[in-house]
């Protein structure tokens, strides 16, 4: 009864808006379209704010508001309702989102998140705050496997906060870890908060992807500073862990061959084998922990060869191939006689006096000055004068890459020296080495085991991270493919681990159809409300308000991100994304600002919508599977300082915006 008086009132209150403001606006004659285009603007978020279903609105209003732009004309609506639909289901971008969360929820249901906050936690026992720590560095590496906020937060609320109240942490500095680390899942790709931007923005949701990951980590970075100089600051909001908690249990085997879990497991299995042993300890049982233990070793020489490889040869092999494509081209020419296109700039207007000529072919007509020899690898000609003096040694330079083919099995140019490898890589190797070598220093039995378990749990997970980002980043798939790919690589996790029941599929992809069809009804409302917004000039008029002012770049960008931290209060990123991008986009160009930095902005910013009350559907995640003893004021007070953090992160994007854009510019320049 109580949410039908809600639902009937909000109706009422609706109903009242819309007749008053129609009146007002059919009364006055000195309304525009413009200000109809910003009273349904307003009309919208109010609606959203009351409850009512985001896309459903942002459909309704736009169909009201556009059949008052056509003068009440029924069929040019319909019509602009039909083409915005269908814009929306052509958009080839979108295909992703079922797929990456298919992904997503396949993953959450393998079971693996238990496994890996316990294998983590027991890994980093001797940093400060370490459950916390462990929880942030989990529902990183799990919110990027699925990208789902609110399955993160849920299971992390169940499994890291009684730990965590257990080891006496403070309500707060829990919660707001928990919270806080599940929404890093809207922004480490693969994220569909980036696809849904990519798609509104026209931007490229591979650039995306590639710009999010570094800021991604830094937010996560900053998240794990925090905890750590809480807990060395007030040590009894993060108590560390007790002896019992750190205690690791050895396999039966194991213990036959020591029971001191401190000694050294290299040594210790090299010994047994080469010297006497317990008999009870089985030769297959002592290889297999070698074999694990020596894995690490042989990883990093298998990255080191192959790295060392890639970095020294690549720009000689590019050499290679362009040097190689000029001499085809010119020992073509020379035989056929024919107009070749140069390999490279392809052919060029003679200038008008003793400029380069075309060759002979057809009915092209010959130069009086003689024949023109091709350029080599499509470099600018020389003027006909002196083509026939510079044909030898480019004839020379051209057969010396043929004739080091020929020389070289292994597809490497000979003649052609290997360059040094980059500093970068040298300081990469540096930092892998000594990782490597402390590993190897340290490795007792009781590390042996955790290390183990991490096998089992974290690096399945990253090779799924690994295979679908690297995938796209690298330019081998699109998103979709490498979506494809992730939802097949999730169905073989959870069959793997045994959970891949027919009612664990049934509820996957009932759930993934429910978020699917959220999104897409999202994007047709939003395609419906801005060609709307757009017809009835309000965007028009908002530009010549802004320009107005005489901002700068900065400014602008300060405003508008302003604008965008506010709106994370009442709305959710996906209101904000297809409601207000559209009326951001066209403003980039004016003040010089790259749609990609605009992007990795405001995706910085919108976890502030998980964060923020009085929504904070992040908190409302954790509150359902909390102690009774939590309450929502004890979580909302613990995400603020963690909104503080993001405050900081955009900041540092702003200033140093190589964070985001080096990895896109290094690998798609």
């Amino acid at each position: 009864m109580k949410i039908r008086k809600e639902l009937w009132f909000g109706l009422s209150f609706m109903a009242v808006v819309i007749i008053g403001a129609c009146a007002l606006l059919l009364s006055v004659e000195k309304i525009t379209n413009g200000h109809l285009g910003l009273l349904m603007l307003s009309l919208v978020v109010t609606a959203i704010m009351l409850g009512f279903p985001t896309a459903f609105t942002l459909m309704g209003m736009g169909m009201i508001f556009t059949w008052l732009a056509y003068n009440r004309d029924a069929t040019k609506t319909l019509d602009l309702m039909v083409q915005a639909a269908y814009k929306t289901m052509a958009n080839d971008v979108l295909i992703a989102v079922p797929l990456f969360v298919f992904m997503g929820y396949l993953v959450e249901r393998a079971n693996l998140i238990e496994k890996l906050f316990k294998s983590l936690h027991l890994a980093m026992a001797r940093i400060p705050g370490s459950l916390a720590v462990a929880t942030l560095v989990t529902c990183a590496i799990f919110a990027t496997a699925t990208g789902i906020v609110g399955a993160v937060v849920t299971l992390m609320g169940l499994l890291a906060l009684p730990a965590m109240l257990r080891a006496g942490y403070s309500v707060p500095l829990a919660a707001g870890a928990i919270t806080a680390g599940g929404c890093l899942g809207i922004l480490i790709p693969p994220s569909v908060l980036l696809i849904v931007y990519g798609a509104t923005a026209g931007v490229s949701v591979v650039q995306l992807y590639a710009g999010a990951f570094f800021p991604g980590l830094m937010l996560t970075g900053l998240y794990i500073l925090y905890v750590v100089l809480v807990a060395k600051l007030k040590p009894k909001w993060a108590p560390p862990l007790s002896a019992a908690d750190r205690v690791v249990t050895l396999p039966p085997l194991t213990q036959r061959l020591t029971t001191d879990t401190s000694s050294h497991a290299l040594t210790s299995l090299v010994g047994a084998m080469k010297g006497k042993r317990n008999t009870d300890v089985p030769m297959g049982h002592l290889l297999r922990q070698l074999a694990i233990v020596v894995l690490p070793g042989l990883l990093f020489l298998l990255v080191l060869v192959t790295s060392y490889r890639a970095v020294t040869t690549v720009e000689a092999e590019a050499v290679y191939d362009i040097q190689q494509i000029g001499s085809n081209s010119s020992e073509r020419a020379r035989d056929t006689g024919g107009l070749q296109e140069p390999p490279s700039q392809g052919l060029q207007e003679p200038p008008a006096e003793g400029g380069m000529q075309a060759p002979p072919s057809g009915d092209v007509k010959e130069p009086p000055s003689g024949d023109v020899k091709e350029p080599p690898s499509g470099a600018v000609q020389e003027p006909a004068g002196t083509a026939a003096a510079s044909s030898v040694p480019a004839a020379a330079a051209l057969a010396e890459p043929a004739a080091a083919s020929s020389a070289t099995a292994d597809n490497t140019p000979a003649g052609a020296t290997t360059r040094d490898a980059p500093t970068w890589w040298w300081v990469c190797f540096a930092i892998l080495g000594a990782l490597v070598a402390l590993f190897y220093l340290f490795l007792s039995f009781a590390r042996l085991e955790i290390f183990k378990m991490l096998l089992s749990s974290f690096f399945p997970l990253m090779i799924l991270i690994i295979a679908v980002l690297g995938s796209i980043v690298m330019g081998l798939a699109t998103p979709t493919e490498a979506a494809a790919m992730g939802a097949l690589g999730g169905f073989l996790l959870a069959a793997a681990y045994r959970r891949l029941t027919l009612s664990v599929l049934q509820e996957s992809v009932f759930l993934t159809a429910k978020t699917s069809a959220m999104v897409c009804w999202l994007f047709v409302g939003s395609a419906i409300f801005s060609a709307a917004f757009a017809l009835l000039g309000g965007q028009e008029l908002v530009e010549q308000w802004v320009l107005g002012m005489n901002l700068s770049k900065t400014q602008f960008l300060v405003m508008s991100q302003a604008i965008i931290f506010i709106l994370g209060w009442p709305l959710e990123w996906t209101e904000i994304i297809v409601i207000f991008m559209p009326i951001f986009i066209p403003l980039l160009d004016n003040f010089g600002v790259d749609p990609l930095f605009f992007g990795l902005l405001v995706a910085l910013n919108l976890q502030t919508a998980f964060l923020s009350p009085p929504v904070a559907m992040a908190a409302f995640y954790l509150k359902g599977v909390a102690p009774k003893h939590v309450t929502l004021n004890q979580i909302f007070l613990g995400m603020l300082p963690f909104m503080g953090i993001q405050i900081l992160a955009i900041i540092l994007l702003y200033q140093f915006p190589a964070i985001g854009l080096w990895l896109p510019q290094l690998l798609y320049k």
